[in-house]
Order: C-alpha cells, then sequence, then structure tokens
C-alpha cells in the first residue's frame, strides 16, 4: 500500500485553515450566527446562589465582527435576562426570539459601530438543564450542598448566553462568588490555586470569590463548574485528585496511574496542551461516567471499584485531551470525531499500561455491547456521519459513535499498519489544534494519507451506511473465551460453586452474568448470589449487570438493592437499561413508575429527560 505523508497533506490542506479562516459549518441545534459576529472570548461574573438554585451576574462578550452591519445573535435556554450593555456602558436593544423546545431562545443583540465587546446581565432560570444543585444529603459528607454544571452537548445555553455551536470556540475567564467554605472548581486555570483569592460580604452573607482562566480556545459545552466540600491529593506536579473528604482516599488509590497515562498519551499522540491534568469525583447524581472538561475531567464515584478494575473510563476522558478537546467535532453530526476517535486512543493507552490481553477483553465487549445496541436501534441511528436534521443531539446518543468509530479505526490500522497510522492520527491532532472538524475533512485528511485506502476498505460504506460492515475486526480475548467455557458448564448443570473463577476481573464477571441463559429461575439466581455475592458487589458495572438480569428473572430477593441503586445512582448508562427492563412487563412498569417519582428530582436533566420519554 502506498502511503503519503501525513505532514505533506496536512500543508495543502489542514494547516491552511489558520483558525481566524476556518469557515463555519451549519449547525442545526444552535441558533446562534458566528458567521456574521463571532464570540471569542466569555468573561464571566457571576453568583451561585444554592437557597434559589441559580447563578445569576453578568457575562462579557469579546466579538469579531466579520459582518459588520450584523446584530449579534447568541444562544439563551430559559434565561431571564435583564439587560445588555456595551463597554462604554450605555444599553443596547435586544430581544428574544420565539422559544423552540429544547433548542432555546435566539438572543439578537443590535451592536453599535465598531462595537466589540458586549455584556449580558442574567440569571439562569427555574430548572436550568446544566445545573445540578445538591441537597447536603445527596453528598457524601451530608454538610454541605453541591452543584455541578454539564454542558454537552446543548446545555451550557442555560446557564450562560453565547453562541452553543461546537464549531465556536472561545478563551474564557471567570470570576465566581461562593458561599464561605465551599471551593469552587473550573474546566480552566485557577488564578489562586485551590483557595479563594478574596474574602468577602456580601448581605451579611459570608462569600468567597474564586477567579479563574482558560488560555486555550474551546467549545462552549466544555465551560464547566462544580463547588462543595472538596479536597484534594496530589499525585504529581500536574495531576490532582478532588473529591469530598470521605471519598479521597478510595479516589487517590483508584486513580493513582493518571500521571502514567497522560505520559503514555503523550507518547502516543503528542505533547499534553492543557497544563494541569486534575480528576474531580463528583456526587453519584452525575449523569456520565466521566466528561473530559479541559484541565478537570468530571468523574462519577461509580468508577471507584476498589482494585483499578475501571480505569478505563480515566484512559477514555484523558485520551479527548486530544481528540474531542484538541480537535472538536464541528456539529453533533459528526460526533463519532470525538467519541470514536477517544475510544480507539483509550484501548492504546490501555494496551501500553496494562498489556493486550486487558485492551483486547474490554474491546470484546465494547463489541458485544455494540452487537446488541445495533438490533434495538433504527437504522439512522447506526450511520456514524448521522443525519440528526429534526432531532435532538442525544436523539443520536449510543454505543456507535463510540465504538463503530473506533472499529474504523482499528480497519484503517489492519489495512495500513499502526506504524503508518500513528503519525497520521498525531499530524490530525497537531494541524487541526484548537479548531473544529467535520467527518468529510476527516475523510478526504485520510485518503490524502492513504490513496489507495480504498483498495482495502471501504471508507463510505463505513461513515454513510447503517450497521457494521462485513470487515469490522472483532477482538479476541483468551480471558473471556475462558468465561465462554464456564458458562457451559454451568448450562450442563454445573452448580456455581464448582465454577473455576478464581482470579477473574471485571470483565470476566461482566462477560459470565451478561452471558448467562435465559429463564434460569429463581433457584438458581439465588444460588448464583449465594455462591458470588453479586447483590452485594461493591463494583457498579457488576452490580449493575446483576440487577438487570435479576429483573428479567423476577428474582425479587434483589428489589431493595435495585431500589437503592436507582434512587442514588443518576448515570444514565445504568438507569436506562433498568427502567427499561422494569417496564418489560405490566407489573414491573408499575413498580418503575413509582419508583421513578421518588428518584426524578435527584437525576440531572441529561438523565430525567431521556427518562421521561420512557414514561410518558
Amino acid at each position: 500500500m502506498s502511503y503519503r505523508s501525513p505532514l505533506t497533506f496536512a500543508a495543502a490542506g489542514l494547516l491552511a485553515c489558520a483558525p481566524g479562516t476556518v469557515s463555519t459549518p451549519v449547525d442545526a441545534h444552535s441558533l446562534a450566527r458566528p458567521d456574521q459576529v463571532r464570540v471569542q472570548h466569555v468573561s464571566l461574573d457571576l453568583n451561585l446562589d444554592f437557597e434559589g438554585q441559580r447563578v445569576h451576574g453578568r457575562a462579557t462578550l469579546g466579538l469579531e465582527r466579520i459582518d459588520t452591519g450584523a446584530p449579534l445573535i447568541l444562544d439563551t435556554h430559559e434565561l431571564l435576562i435583564e439587560a445588555v450593555r456595551g463597554a462604554d456602558g450605555g444599553e443596547r436593544q435586544w430581544t428574544l426570539g420565539e422559544e423552540q423546545g429544547r433548542l432555546g431562545c435566539a438572543l439578537t443583540i443590535q451592536l453599535v459601530e465598531d462595537e466589540d465587546e458586549i455584556s449580558v446581565i442574567y440569571s439562569s432560570g427555574p430548572g436550568a438543564e446544566a445545573l445540578q444543585f445538591l441537597a447536603p444529603s445527596q453528598t457524601d459528607g451530608g454538610r454541605q450542598p453541591f452543584l455541578f454544571t454539564q454542558g454537552q452537548a446543548i446545555l451550557t445555553r442555560s446557564w450562560i448566553p453565547l453562541q452553543d455551536s461546537p464549531a465556536v470556540r472561545a478563551t474564557y475567564d471567570a470570576t465566581i462568588r461562593a458561599p464561605r467554605g465551599l471551593t469552587v472548581l473550573m474546566s480552566a486555570g485557577s488564578r489562586n490555586g485551590p483557595t479563594p483569592v478574596l474574602k468577602e460580604s456580601a448581605d451579611s452573607a459570608p462569600t468567597d470569590l474564586w477567579r479563574f482562566r482558560m488560555e486555550n480556545a474551546i467549545p462552549s459545552y466544555l465551560i464547566a463548574l462544580a463547588c462543595g466540600d472538596l479536597v484534594s491529593h496530589d499525585v504529581s506536579e500536574r495531576c490532582a485528585i478532588w473529591a469530598e473528604p470521605g471519598v479521597l482516599s478510595s479516589a487517590a488509590a483508584e486513580f493513582a496511574d493518571v500521571e502514567r497515562m497522560v505520559q503514555s498519551a503523550e507518547g502516543l499522540f503528542g505533547a499534553y496542551q492543557w497544563g494541569r491534568y486534575d480528576l474531580l469525583v463528583l456526587p453519584p447524581a452525575f449523569p456520565y461516567g466521566g466528561m473530559e472538561n479541559p484541565t478537570l475531567t468530571f468523574l462519577t464515584p461509580t468508577t471507584i471499584a476498589g482494585d483499578q478494575s475501571l480505569v478505563s473510563i480515566i484512559a477514555h476522558e484523558l485520551a479527548h485531551s486530544w481528540s474531542g478537546n484538541l480537535v472538536t467535532n464541528a456539529t453533533w453530526e459528526d460526533f463519532w470525531l470525538n467519541e470514536g476517535f477517544t475510544v480507539y486512543c483509550e484501548g492504546r493507552i490501555m494496551e501500553e499500561l496494562y498489556g493486550e490481553e486487558r485492551a483486547n477483553m474490554e474491546g470484546l465487549l465494547a463489541w458485544q455491547n455494540l452487537e446488541q445496541e445495533l438490533k434495538a436501534l433504527e437504522p439512522w441511528q447506526t450511520v456514524l456521519n448521522i443525519d440528526l436534521a429534526g432531532h435532538h443531539p442525544d436523539d443520536g446518543f449510543s454505543g456507535v459513535p463510540y465504538n463503530k468509530g473506533a472499529l474504523l479505526l482499528k480497519r484503517v490500522e489492519e489495512c495500513v499498519g499502526r506504524e503508518a497510522l500513528d503519525p497520521v492520527l498525531e499530524e490530525w491532532f497537531s494541524a487541526g489544534s484548537f479548531q473544529s472538524r467535520s467527518t468529510d475533512e476527516w475523510r478526504k485528511y485520510l485518503l490524502g494519507a492513504f490513496p489507495d485506502l480504498p483498495e482495502q476498505m471501504d471508507l463510505d460504506e463505513w461513515l454513510d451506511a447503517p450497521g457494521l460492515p462485513a470487515d469490522a475486526p472483532r477482538p479476541v480475548s483468551d480471558a473471556l473465551t475462558k468465561v465462554d467455557g464456564e458458562l457451559q458448564r454451568f448450562a450442563q448443570g454445573v452448580a456455581p460453586a464448582e465454577l473455576d473463577c478464581a482470579g477473574w476481573v471485571t470483565g470476566q464477571w461482566l462477560r459470565f452474568l451478561n452471558g448467562l441463559p435465559a429463564d434460569m429461575g429463581v433457584k438458581a439466581m439465588a444460588e448464583l448470589d449465594q455462591t458470588f455475592g453479586f447483590g452485594a458487589n461493591g463494583n457498579s458495572e457488576i452490580l449493575f449487570a446483576w440487577l438487570r438480569l435479576a429483573i428479567r428473572e423476577g428474582y425479587t430477593d434483589a428489589d431493595a438493592s435495585l431500589e437503592q441503586f436507582l434512587t442514588t445512582v443518576g448515570r444514565r448508562k445504568f438507569l436506562m437499561p433498568l427502567y427499561e427492563e422494569l417496564c418489560a412487563t405490566p407489573e414491573g412498569r408499575a413498580r418503575a413508575e413509582v419508583i421513578y417519582r421518588k428518584a426524578r428530582p435527584g437525576y440531572h436533566a441529561v438523565s430525567a429527560i431521556s427518562l421521561d420519554k420512557l414514561f410518558d
């Protein structure tokens, strides 16, 4: 196979696109017009109001006037706009457009001649989708409230008026006032380290003032904030673990390899360009496994298993520092460019640090999950280069952009060889740094580097057709083959206590639980539970798989554990399948509705909105 240097191709294409000249793709999920006036910097001055469960203050936006006669158009969602002012302090005319569902309203601001800065004074509305305020009872310590934000995909507009599109990148700084005694963290460097810069009082309420600055231009969904009773443990000069005091020691032990992971990733993909890489373990209401906020990855505590068996999620979020944060999907239809690349890079990091067998085992489990998802999804949802016209970005959220996207890159690796692919990927990240890229740009870039690739694989089928191509590389795992042998013995009547399970790791237990025969009956479930203690397992992935099986098999001894799980964990990955399993029968649905009414107030909007559709 012929190979043309990626640097040669990049010089003719990617490198010619300097940040100031990048064309703005049409984003169906934004009402803004960055092709006319573009936000280049966001300066926040905000108060965190825990009692009112809102943020309020000022967002000052630095502008690039592309069309000097055009107004500034921003995305908002249920924001309460109080005033809009220019740099001279004068009022500016503004209007809010009609509400367009979860896209929100366009805020149109009339600009005066040569104006390059505008300030919006506002507060977030009730139930802002990006914000989750937690009562002390929802935290580990039980003494202080907590707040965190989640902006992906289009939720940042519910707490900041801006151009909420992944195609628009801006630097930002923030001044945050929070109740005395709480720590504020953001996806940005703190100007003063982990202490407030100023203690002050406002209306007799003691507050602390915190300042942050992000020097790199990032898309809006990566602006993130957390505030609560937080302490830290330094792992290295650039890596620290943040968590509530009662969680910190277990989190620090679980994620002790984070610096090694950063070093491994740098060796594979190029220099880490974000300064610090810290981890923040949030309360269990957090709706995702992790979120790749720059300099500060947000994590669910369900990743703490006690044996580092779930640390692949750290490799995943770290890999986003290149695929997603450094080079970002241009629109949410290009989401696979963020996630497929990241799953592939995650596998490479895991292979280097923990060995090929562990990477293969996790890859095969992902393959099996993808197979199940492909059966359940509509064909249009299984396309990488997905058409989201008329759909919310969350409608395209599944394992497809993650695992099918990673398999595409594995297939390219098979065709051209790892030694040839690695510099192509590194150049993709380097040449496109701090820019947003589309699927078509990736297609042209890849074929420019490997002109003969179409002779080995049908790239258009991979990108534009539904389902999984026949040449998708299926991982092979000796560790999971051993599990399959024990599953066969169990199906033949061998008692659980006589199975050879000694030394099994999380991936093997998941394969075992997901491979158990249907309709085993309550007696078999009880014997499995008594032998292996699945119902009391502290590993969230294993417990989730067991609870799902218990619902399916009618094993009522797990009911209390199931309700406890559903009312304390907010991770959508776990909630959706468990509620769907319950709703498969009339009796189960009735029970699910009772639990959901109790649990919903504690869920983030990301999880609640998805689940609401199930109960409509």
